[in-house]
C-alpha cells in the first residue's frame, strides 16, 4: 500500500514526506497533510464497482453541498487507476475542536437524510448481496464458515427486503458511526466513507451504535445519537432484524482479508463463533483497531 501511494502522490505531483496511514481494513487511507490530502486505495480488486460509485458520489456531493468531505480538485479524473488498485483523493481535513460525538452523528444524519436523491444513480441498499458477493470471491475461508454464512444470508434477505418495501426509500450512508464524522476548521461536521452508500430506509443508519454497544462494550453513543436524530431504533419492531443484518456485515467484512493478517482471522473466527453458539457476552475488536 505505501509503495502504491507513491506512485499516485508522483502522478499527482506531491510527496509523501509525512504521510500517516490512518486507517488499513478493506481500504488503505494516508493522509498527506503537507500536500492537504487524503488518499483512499482499495485493497481488493472485488470492491473496485464501490471505489467508482465512491468518486461519483463526492462529485455529487459538492454540488449539493452536503456535509461531507470534499474529492481534490488537484485531479478532475477519480478513481485513479494504480496497476490492479484503485484510489480516490480527498481534501485534508484538519481536525479542528473537540471530537464529533454521537450527537453529531444524530444531527449530520438528519440533514444527510433529507438531501434529494432522484437523480442518484446509486444501488439498492441490499446487505446480502454484498456479503455474497464477499464470500464469492473469498479464497481463505473455511468451507464450514462459508456454509453456514450463506444460510444466515438465505434466511435473512426476505426478511430484509420486505422491511425496505415498507419503508420509506431514501440517501443512506451506510456506514454511520463517529469514526466517520470530521469537524473542520469552520466548526462543521462532515461524514466520511462512503463505501456503503446506497438507497434504502433511514433507519439503516440508527443501527451500528446501538450494535457496536452491544458486540463492542462502548456505551452512551446510541443514547446521544437517538436524542440527537429524535428516534431510538431499538423501539422500531425491526431492530432484532437489522441488528442481525449489521452482525452478519461485520463479521463478513473480514473476509476479503482473511489471507492477510492472522489478528484478522482470529477476530473472524471469535465474532463467527459467539454468532453461532449465541453468546451475545463475548467483546469484539474493531478490525482497525487490530492493524494499528
Amino acid at each position: 500500500m505505501w509503495e502504491s501511494l507513491g506512485r499516485i502522490a508522483a502522478a499527482l505531483g506531491v510527496e509523501v514526506t509525512g504521510a500517516q496511514l490512518l486507517h488499513l481494513a478493506n481500504n488503505a487511507v494516508f493522509a498527506l497533510p503537507a500536500a492537504e490530502l487524503v488518499v483512499r486505495i482499495t485493497r481488493t480488486t472485488t470492491l473496485h464497482a464501490r471505489v467508482r460509485k465512491v468518486a461519483m458520489l463526492g462529485a455529487w456531493f459538492d454540488q449539493a453541498n452536503a456535509p461531507t468531505i470534499r474529492l481534490s480538485r488537484l485531479t478532475t479524473t477519480q478513481p485513479i487507476a494504480d496497476r490492479e488498485l484503485l484510489a480516490t483523493v480527498w481534501e485534508y481535513v484538519v481536525p479542528y475542536g473537540p471530537p464529533p460525538d454521537a450527537g453529531d452523528l444524530g444531527r449530520v444524519l438528519r440533514t444527510f437524510h433529507e438531501i434529494d436523491v432522484d437523480r442518484l444513480p446509486l444501488p439498492a441498499w441490499d446487505p446480502i448481496g454484498d456479503v455474497r458477493a464477499r464470500l464469492d470471491d473469498a479464497e481463505e475461508i473455511d468451507e464450514a464458515d462459508r456454509d453456514f454464512l450463506l444460510f444466515w444470508c438465505a434466511e435473512l434477505e426476505p426478511r430484509l427486503r420486505a422491511f425496505a418495501e415498507r419503508g420509506i426509500v431514501g440517501l443512506v450512508h451506510g456506514d454511520a458511526h463517529e469514526g466517520n464524522l470530521l469537524r473542520g476548521k469552520s466548526g462543521r461536521v462532515l461524514l466520511c466513507d462512503f463505501d456503503a452508500t446506497c438507497l434504502g430506509p433511514w433507519q439503516v443508519d440508527l443501527v451500528p451504535a446501538p450494535a457496536n454497544e452491544a458486540r463492542f462494550g462502548r456505551t452512551g453513543s446510541h443514547g446521544r445519537l437517538a436524542a440527537a436524530y429524535g428516534y431510538d431504533v431499538t423501539d422500531d419492531p425491526a431492530w432484532p432484524l437489522l441488528r442481525q443484518a449489521r452482525e452478519l456485515k461485520m463479521i463478513a467484512a473480514a473476509v476479503p482479508l482473511l489471507g492477510t493478517d492472522p489478528r484478522i482471522a482470529n477476530e473472524f473466527r471469535l465474532r463467527l463463533d459467539s454468532v453461532r453458539t449465541g453468546d451475545t457476552a463475548d467483546r469484539w475488536t474493531a478490525f482497525a483497531d487490530l492493524v494499528r
